[in-house]
C-alpha cells in the first residue's frame, strides 16, 4: 500500500483531494494569552498530542538554528520506548526530493538530460516514447498515478508475473510494458501527482549509474551530507535501535495496531524506491541547509529544482523537481512536500525568502500537520476579531455545499456555535468575522458565503493561502 497525503499549502490540481486537504483539522484548546510564540506552538502541539492525534517529532528552525525540537509519544508501543530526535521514520513521498536530486546530479555529470525521452533508458516502454524525464520530475507525464491493486490487470500481474511476494520498481516497468495503460492526458498539458513517474525515475537512476538506487543515493547525497541516519528501505532490513515503528488506527477496535498486522494480510509487500527513504528530523535539517549551498549541485540547478513547471499552454503548475511550490502572501516563497505510507506521515516546509524550516515526522496514521497555525505564531499573525452571530444569522449559513464529483461540506449550528464537516472527516469549529465570513482558529482557512439577488446564500468560497475555491450550495 502506498498513499500520498495531500495536506498541502498549494492549490492541488485534483478538486476532490484539494477539497479534502483544505478541511482536515481538529478542535484544539485555545492557547493562553501572554505566551511567546514558541510557548504557543508548544501548547498547540501538546494539546494535539493529548487528544491522541500526534505521535512523532517536530523540529522548527530559523536560518538553520533550531528554535523548537520536541518528541511526542512512542517509537514502540510494545516496549514503550519513547521517540527522540534520532528516531528514524519512513518519509514516503518526501523521498521524491531525494530522487529528483539524484537525477539532477546525473544531469550535471553529463549522464542524462531532463528532456531525454524515457525510452532512451527504459526501451521496453515503447508505448510512452513521448514522455521525458522532465515530465516524470514535475508530474506532467500523464501516466497512471499508481499501480492500483484492485484492477483486473494488476490482479493478473500479481498472480501470474510477480516474482516472490514483493512489488518493486522492476514490476512497475514490467507492468507498464505488458499492459500499456493509456495516458490520462498528453504530456506537459496538465499537472497530476504521479507516484509511478518517480518509480520510473528510480529505475532510470539505476540504469544510468550502474548501481542500485539505494547505493547511488548513499554515495552522492547521504554520505557527502553526513546524513548518518538516512537510508533507503530494502526488504528484510533489520530495524536498528532508533527505528520508529509505524501504527495505524483501527476504527473497529478503537486502538492503534502495527502497520504490518493490517497491511500485509495478503502477504504481498511493496518496496518501491520512489518512496522508500527513511530519515530523522536532524538529518532532514542537514538536508535543508545543504539546499542553500552548492554542496550537491550548482546554484543554477538548484534554481531549476525550485521553479514550477511551465505547461504547453504557458500556464504555471505548482510543482518543480520533487517539491510543491507556492508563493504565499504572508510567508513568501514556499517549497514543501508531505508523505504518507503505512503508518508514517511526513512533512517538510522550507520558507525560502525567510529561511524558516518546519519538519514533522509521525508514526501514527492518520497524521496531522498543523503547519499554518505554527506559521501564524512564528510570524505573530493575530486571529481575526471574532463576533457573535444571532441564531437567525447562523441558520442562514447552514447547508450542504460541494463541487462536482467531490465530497460534501456540511455547515450547521448547534447551541449558538457553528461547525463544518466534510463527509467522513472531523468536525471543524468555526468562528464569525462577520455574518458572511467564518474562520478556523487552528488553521489558516476561511469560508466566505455569497448571497444571490434574492438575499439567499447560494455558494461559499474556501479561502486559503491566497487561493479561492468555490462550492455550490446543494441543499
Amino acid at each position: 500500500m502506498r498513499t500520498q497525503y495531500f495536506f498541502q499549502y498549494s492549490t492541488l490540481k485534483s478538486p476532490k483531494i484539494k477539497f479534502i486537504a483544505l478541511l482536515i483539522f481538529l478542535l484544539i484548546a485555545p492557547m493562553t494569552f501572554g505566551q511567546n510564540r514558541i510557548q504557543k506552538i508548544d501548547s498547540l502541539l501538546t494539546s494535539i498530542y493529548n487528544s491522541g492525534k500526534l505521535n512523532g517529532n517536530v523540529l522548527i528552525a530559523e536560518k538553520g538554528q533550531v528554535i523548537y525540537n520536541r518528541s511526542f509519544g512512542f517509537a514502540n508501543l510494545i516496549t514503550k520506548k519513547k521517540l527522540d530526535e534520532n528516531s528514524v521514520f519512513g518519509l514516503a513521498s518526501v523521498s521524491k526530493q531525494f530522487t529528483a536530486m539524484a537525477i539532477v546530479i546525473l544531469k550535471e555529470q553529463g549522464k542524462l538530460n531532463f528532456d531525454d525521452k524515457i525510452t532512451k533508458y527504459l526501451p521496453e516502454l515503447t508505448a510512452y516514447n513521448n514522455i521525458s524525464i522532465r515530465n516524470l520530475l514535475n508530474h506532467t507525464s500523464g501516466l497512471i498515478p499508481d499501480l492500483e491493486k484492485d484492477t483486473k490487470e494488476a490482479k493478473e500481474y500479481m498472480s501470474t508475473k510477480l516474482v516472490g511476494n514483493t512489488v518493486t520498481n522492476k514490476d512497475v516497468v514490467a507492468f507498464l510494458s505488458i499492459y500499456k495503460p493509456k495516458l490520462r492526458f498528453s504530456p506537459n498539458t496538465k499537472l497530476e501527482y504521479c507516484n509511478t513517474g518517480y518509480d520510473l525515475l528510480a529505475s532510470i537512476i539505476e540504469k544510468v549509474s550502474g548501481v542500485t538506487y539505494a547505493e547511488y543515493l548513499n554515495k552522492v547525497i547521504f554520505k557527502p551530507l553526513e546524513l548518518k541516519n538516512t537510508f533507503v528501505y530494502s526488504p528484510g532490513l533489520v530495524p536498528d535501535k532508533n527505528h520508529a515503528y509505524d501504527y495505524i488506527y483501527s476504527d473497529s477496535l478503537k486502538k492503534y495496531l502495527s502497520a504490518d498486522s493490517i497491511i500485509n494480510k495478503n502477504n504481498v509487500k511493496v518496496a518501491l524506491d520512489g518512496g522508500g527513504v527513511y530519515s530523522t528530523v536532524i538529518d532532514l535539517l542537514k538536508w535543508d541547509r545543504a539546499l542553500y549551498t552548492d554542496k550537491l549541485v550548482s546554484n543554477s540547478s538548484l534554481k531549476e529544482i525550485f521553479e514550477p513547471a511551465i505547461l504547453n499552454d504557458k500556464t504555471t503548475s505548482s510543482y518543480g523537481f520533487g517539491w510543491f511550490i507556492q508563493q504565499d502572501p504572508n510567508y513568501g516563497k514556499l517549497v514543501f512536500h508531505t508523505g504518507g505510507d503505512r503508518g508514517y506521515s511526513s512533512c517538510i516546509v522550507r520558507q525560502l525568502d525567510n529561511d524558516k524550516t518546519i519538519i514533522i515526522l509521525e508514526n501514527y496514521s492518520p497524521g496531522l500537520f498543523p503547519i499554518d497555525v505554527i506559521n501564524r505564531n512564528l510570524y505573530s499573525i493575530p486571529l481575526p476579531k471574532e463576533i457573535k452571530l444571532s441564531q437567525e444569522q447562523n441558520q442562514a449559513l447552514e447547508g450542504i455545499y460541494g463541487i462536482q464529483k467531490g465530497p460534501d461540506l456540511r455547515v450547521w449550528s448547534e447551541n449558538g456555535k457553528l461547525f463544518a464537516q466534510v463527509t467522513g472527516q472531523n468536525v471543524v469549529p468555526l468562528f464569525a468575522e462577520n455574518e458572511l465570513l467564518l474562520f478556523a482558529k487552528i488553521y489558516d482557512l476561511k469560508l466566505q458565503f455569497e448571497k444571490n439577488n434574492q438575499g439567499k446564500i447560494t455558494r461559499l468560497f474556501i479561502l486559503k493561502g491566497g487561493n479561492k475555491t468555490m462550492l455550490e450550495k446543494r441543499k
